[in-house]
């Protein structure tokens, strides 16, 4: 077209450039038959979280936008806020408070509030602002770069490192999805009466991959309202066992069933108090809010609404709105979470049941203690169940980012999706034929997958503050220092943590020469993995080497 314009004008026609070799080679490889029925047949080879077509439209006719964009561009004006917008921008922070209220969080929740009463609940509060702080932190880098966190982290990171990430966030993820499958077959076993054993409820549960993909197909929204309906089932059910067992509102805001006065009002909720006793608690209810795929997952989903990076009005717009929807998103799991420690240290802290109750009998002790006149056992098993589907279709979606950003596989998404279940369906039914009829060993099950979702956090933690504080990534919007500090502080918390359950855990469970050897190795292995994430995250390198080259030319200058 080009020539042919040129020609009309009296110009000579540009010649064709000749084919590179490269290209003239590429071009003659034909993909077999199996490779094109599982690749994309789009010709962009990058991988992309959504594509033009399936993102949600934020600015329609009939707003102000053109108007606000140039007296933004003129001064800086800031939009009033609008209901509307917020409307359309609700949805991604509500899938990412799922993995809040996973089963992993409510089996947290329940055994902190029957070991140590109410008085983890400042753990509680603390870890989900936490948590909120880390997936703004997500939204931001997704929303400014136009790319998700796993597509980032393959382009930042050399080769050896970037598998090692994709490794860490495929065992967090995986770990996280058989604990909800499992938490998925529990309820199912106790809603059909103890009819179906777990193995059966994992094949069922399995299922969910495929109802998943029929959801995508109509739509964004359409799965972001199936996902809202999930949570007001969960929030429903938790909030009506909350009810039934009548906690003292005095108990549940001061600290917790200890006999505290009006003076301490606030205190229990607010301030730090901790001891030898509940310190393991505590620890596993920030491993539990903390979840590594979680974070992928946000900033993936946030690139669903159509916004142009390149746009400083539109980034900030989309981020002002994010922040809000995310903020008022978490409180939802925030008060599921505190409903299920609060029922749970109502009614069994300070008994002989409260060092044996586990996600699985959970629902028989509810019932004996709570259930004279009302089916709590299977109020409990529809909430579980609505936590247990929610999270292992949104653990289906994580996987996908995951899989698709750090290795760039363009694969159809039924074939993405089924790789993706298939990690976690696997070894989730050889768990449930395992552990079928042993609550004591699942509960030993779900402490090792706790370790290796807890020691996942900084392999996600450390690339997303560092991909957020690059000035040529985020341009206006990278982080100030302020952000800088408290989202390394934040960072630490996790690292601390993993230090101390990993010496309590492996010391109490391994034992031998050899075994105490290796984990060692393994200890070291971790440790300079992580310190060399920090330093590259600190361009402590490129500092080093600049160092070293003004101090080389300092030396060669003549005396």
């Amino acid at each position: 077209m080009a020539a042919y314009s040129a020609a009309a004008a009296g110009e000579p026609a540009a010649t064709t450039p000749p084919v590179a070799p490269d290209a003239e080679a590429r071009a003659l490889l034909r993909p077999s038959s199996f490779i094109s029925a599982i690749s994309d047949d789009d010709e962009d080879l990058e991988e992309r979280a959504f594509e033009t077509s399936e993102k949600v439209i934020v600015s329609l006719s009939g707003d102000t936008d053109a108007d606000d964009e140039q007296l933004f561009a003129a001064g800086g004006y800031v939009p009033p806020f609008s209901w509307r917008k917020l409307w359309l921008f609700t949805g991604p922070g509500f899938l990412m408070s799922i993995a809040f209220v996973d089963p992993g969080n409510l089996e947290g929740d329940l055994q902190a509030g029957a070991t140590a009463g109410g008085t983890l609940l400042w753990v509680l509060l603390w870890a989900t602002a936490m948590g909120l702080l880390v997936q703004l932190l997500a939204a931001r880098l997704g929303v400014a770069t136009g790319r998700h966190m796993a597509e980032l982290c393959r382009d930042e990171y050399p080769d050896w490192a970037r598998r090692a990430l994709w490794l860490m966030a495929e065992v967090a993820m995986v770990s996280a999805d058989i604990q909800e499958v499992i938490g998925s077959a529990i309820a199912i076993k106790i809603l059909s009466w103890g009819f179906l054993p777990l193995w059966a409820g994992v094949v069922i549960t399995a299922l969910d991959c495929f109802i998943f993909l029929s959801l995508e197909n109509y739509g964004v929204r359409k799965l972001e309202a199936v996902f809202a309906v999930l949570i007001t089932i969960m929030a429903f059910s938790f909030a009506w066992m909350f009810a039934e067992t009548k906690p003292s509102g005095k108990d549940l805001i001061i600290d917790g069933y200890q006999g505290s006065t009006d003076d301490q009002a606030l205190v229990g909720t607010l301030v730090p108090k901790l001891n030898s006793r509940t310190i393991k608690q505590a620890v596993g209810l920030v491993g539990c809010v903390i979840t590594p795929h979680n974070v992928f997952l946000h900033s993936a989903l946030v690139q669903s609404r159509k916004i142009d990076p390149g746009n400083e009005y539109q980034v900030r717009e989309a981020l002002r709105y994010y922040s809000i929807e995310s903020t008022l998103a978490l409180v939802v799991p925030f008060m599921i979470n505190l409903f299920v420690m609060t029922v749970f240290a109502k009614g069994f802290y300070g008994t002989k049941e409260a060092g044996n109750i586990g996600l699985e009998n959970a629902g028989k002790y509810l019932q004996e203690k709570f259930g004279r006149n009302l089916p709590i056992l299977h109020i409990w098993g529809v909430g579980l169940l609505a936590a247990g589907t929610s999270s292992t279709i949104t653990g289906t979606y994580a996987g996908q980012f995951i899989m698709g950003g750090f290795l760039n596989w363009r694969l159809k998404k039924w074939i993405r999706a089924l790789i993706t279940r298939s990690f976690a369906i696997v070894p989730t039914i050889i768990v449930a034929l395992y552990f079928n009829a042993s609550d004591s060993a699942l509960d030993v099950l779900n402490e090792w997958l706790n370790v290796l979702q807890s020691v996942q956090i900084p392999f996600a933690l450390i690339p997303l503050i560092t991909l957020v504080s690059k000035e040529q990534l985020m341009g206006v919007f990278t982080i100030g220092p302020r952000t800088k500090i408290a989202t390394w502080t934040v960072a630490s918390v996790p690292i601390i943590i993993n230090s101390y359950l990993l010496l309590e855990f492996f010391t109490s469970n391994m034992g031998g020469v050899l075994s105490i050897s290796v984990l060692c190795v393994g200890v070291v292995a971790y440790a300079m993995f992580i310190l060399y994430l920090i330093l590259r995250g600190a361009e402590f390198p490129d500092r080093f080497a600049t160092a070293v080259h003004k101090n080389s030319l300092t030396w060669r200058k003549p005396g």
